[in-house]
């Protein structure tokens, strides 16, 4: 019943034989009593947290019983699912908006419709879909939830981008769209370029005829990811230590000052983004991967007349966004699929599950976006 990953064995109670263990709406696993119904989902293999704490030891793969399928569910056969830092936060506990343990892993992905309820009307049978707004749950092979969670997609979309648009690309379309007003010819500055959302705004950005001047930490092998971000679209790629010079705004030639900056660091590098900005130019934080704190000048704020903002895309999607989160969704998927669109992931088959959380956990360096193929 029990298919480990190099872990402890879970605590979730497979010896109640009456009853079952079934995906709840909210990520959780709930006991249930048995139903007999003769529209049941496969048996379905999950990444399970029984409690909170380190991902790499409180997460096992389990083996789930068949559910029923009601007249209004979708049964899904996952397709991939990725490891977003959001996922692991929520496995520790730390994250604002998580299920109760025990627990299925993974907020995002994308699936093939296995089978539908007898009232279902809007999906069919092997119709690729993704959860639209990201739910709880998607590390597992088979999910069974209600027809209005699942959005369908082109099947023409690879795989491992239609897993992984709702959260990082849908963040960076709408910083770019709905805090500043930005023109062609504008310019932004953000920190941590090289992560899949930095990436996804310098091209983003581009499409708009919108300079992006880009902060990454210095590194082994800096001129290959600034030759990677150039070919992406950047107009200027800058490390850290590159910018500890009296006026950064000196290194710009013809681009002008930037409206708006995009913060996920935090610290030193934050600061370093506030330099570049225009008078009365905003910075929305959106992460903070340092754990520094975001530091600001009273210059700042009385002679430039800075704007500080935070931007969370859960908060955004629960202001009864669905349907244009959707649509915005569709145009991304238009971008992937015009060749516009691109970051680098990493596909994982589920059974090495074990190496891509690792890598998500940065034991092994830095490691591109790792995306698990059911």
């Amino acid at each position: 019943m029990l298919r480990q990953l190099g872990m402890h064995a879970p605590r979730v109670a497979f010896n109640f034989k009456p009853s079952r263990l079934v995906y709840g709406g909210g990520g959780q696993i709930l006991i249930t009593r048995a139903l007999s119904s003769t529209a049941v989902s496969p048996p379905s293999k999950a990444i399970v947290y029984d409690v909170h704490g380190p991902p790499d030891t409180v997460t096992n793969l389990v083996e789930v019983p068949g559910v029923e399928v009601k007249e209004k569910e979708v049964c899904v056969k996952m397709l991939a699912a990725p490891i977003n830092p959001s996922d692991i936060n929520r496995i520790q506990g730390v994250y604002p908006v998580r299920p109760n343990p025990p627990a299925v892993g993974g907020h995002e992905g994308v699936g093939e419709v296995f089978s539908v309820g007898s009232s279902v009307t809007s999906l069919s049978p092997g119709d690729w879909v993704i959860p639209s707004p990201p739910s709880f749950g998607t590390w597992q092979t088979y999910i069974v939830k209600n027809e209005n969670v699942w959005h369908k997609i082109e099947k023409g979309v690879p795989m491992e981008y239609a897993a992984t648009i709702t959260v990082n690309p849908l963040t960076a379309l709408l910083m770019l769209e709905h805090c500043v007003t930005l023109n062609s010819g504008d310019a932004i500055v953000q920190n941590g370029a090289t992560s899949m959302v930095g990436q996804c705004v310098i091209q983003l950005a581009k499409s708009r005829g919108i300079h992006s001047i880009n902060i990454i930490r210095d590194r082994p092998g800096v001129n290959e990811v600034k030759e990677m971000l150039k070919n992406l679209g950047a107009d200027e790629v800058f490390t850290e230590s590159e910018l500890e010079v009296k006026n950064v705004k000196s290194l710009l030639g013809g681009i002008p000052e930037p409206a708006l900056g995009f913060n996920c660091v935090g610290g030193n590098a934050a600061s370093l983004v506030l330099k570049f900005l225009r008078q009365g130019g905003t910075m929305v934080t959106y992460g903070g991967m340092s754990k520094k704190p975001v530091s600001v000048s009273t210059s700042s704020f009385i002679f430039k007349d800075l704007s500080l903002r935070g931007f969370w895309l859960q908060k955004w999607l629960n202001a009864d966004k669905a349907e244009e989160s959707r649509g915005m969704v569709d145009r991304l998927l238009s971008l992937v699929q015009e060749g516009k669109l691109k970051y680098k992931m990493e596909l994982v088959p589920f059974d090495d599950f074990s190496s891509a959380l690792d890598k998500s956990l940065g034991k092994l360096g830095s490691q591109p976006k790792q995306v698990i193929k059911f």
